[in-house]
């Protein structure tokens, strides 16, 4: 793909002019009074992206489940291998371009570390894989663009912070602990978050933990130290006493944030995020505003050169996308292992 230097500055220009334009005119006042056609992700604005519009969504496939989108994915090779966002896409039956072509996919690979999962399009041939951008880390307020999650338009955002790692949190049952020791023979449960993981597996206001994996438990430091060793997804066993009952649950845990999230209003307002947005070893930070059903797709710069591959919604104007060098090194590792085992 060839984009002339000066087309890029165009390009740049108008969409400065269109940021400058948001900002500065009094006469506006509030953001929303922009005519629609002219805001970031209008019809303008899209138009100044058009080749890497071009580019994202021919090596963009969206990956269902009986009808239902789960996720993008990403494709790597002509006869059709794609890597996408693991924990999203369990029973992804088809992958689907964006002329709406649709093949059979099966799964060969996941990849703990990074979230990332290796899928293989039963009977493509001569597909357009990604075309990756050098490997230099991009500056804050550098342009991105992604594919949104119908494969019929771009979205366009900026890059929001420097490019780091994402620290390990652990999972959480969704409760809040209340007295603990030997008094009540181990930690009552004072609260459980609605539609947690406590939840969903039957535990109770009330009810007294005494086990977590089968380690008693009589402070709410010990449970908090035995649960958050596990991840999100991981499936712990805890043990409680509801009256005179002795009663076992297995629960699969939840991300801290998503489950808390109801106590904080910014979060509320920010809608549906990824389930795991965390642990990463190395992530690009942009504000592209897309949906958890998104994740798995290329994150392209303005010469349509994929810079990663989006991997979590994290808040209303916060994404994270896994760099190029940690995707394709992964994609290498998936791909070999998978070899081993066919």
């Amino acid at each position: 793909m060839k984009i002339l230097s000066d087309s890029l500055s165009n390009n740049s220009l108008t969409i400065s002019l269109l940021v400058a334009v948001v900002f500065l005119s009094p006469q506006l006042g509030a953001v929303d009074r922009l005519p629609e056609d002219q805001r970031r992700n209008g019809k303008s604005t899209l138009e100044a992206f058009a080749e890497s519009s071009e580019a994202s969504l021919a090596s963009t496939v969206r990956l269902v489940r009986n009808g239902r989108p789960l996720s993008l994915g990403t494709i790597m090779t002509k006869q059709g291998l794609v890597i996408t966002k693991a924990s999203v896409c369990i029973g992804a039956q088809k992958a689907i371009l964006s002329d709406g072509t649709s093949y059979p996919v099966r799964i060969r690979r996941r990849d703990k570390d990074t979230d990332l999962a290796l899928f293989k399009i039963k009977g493509a041939k001569d597909l357009t894989p990604v075309s990756w951008a050098k490997e230099v880390d991009p500056k804050e307020g550098d342009w991105l663009v992604s594919a949104d999650p119908t494969l019929k338009k771009l979205k366009v955002g900026v890059v929001g912070a420097k490019t780091r790692p994402i620290d390990r949190v652990g999972g959480v049952i969704g409760v809040i602990l209340g007295r603990d020791g030997e008094e009540v023979g181990g930690v009552m449960i004072e609260q459980v978050v609605e539609r947690s993981a406590g939840a969903a597996a039957g535990l109770k206001k009330g009810d007294i933990l005494t086990t977590v994996n089968g380690t008693k438990s009589t402070s709410r430091e010990k449970v908090i130290e035995l649960v958050g060793a596990n991840d999100p997804g991981d499936v712990v066993a805890v043990q409680v006493k509801r009256g005179e009952r002795n009663l076992s649950f297995r629960v699969t845990l939840g991300h801290r944030s998503v489950t808390f999230d109801m106590f904080d209003r910014n979060a509320r307002m920010s809608g549906a995020v990824s389930k795991r947005k965390d642990n990463f070893p190395m992530i690009i930070q942009h504000d592209v505003s897309l949906p958890p059903s998104a994740m798995g797709g290329p994150v392209l710069d303005l010469n349509g050169k994929s810079l990663g591959i989006n991997v979590a919604r994290v808040d209303r104007v916060t994404t994270f996308a896994l760099p190029a060098k940690v995707v394709r090194e992964t994609f290498e590792k998936l791909k070999q292992a998978g070899r081993s085992t066919e």
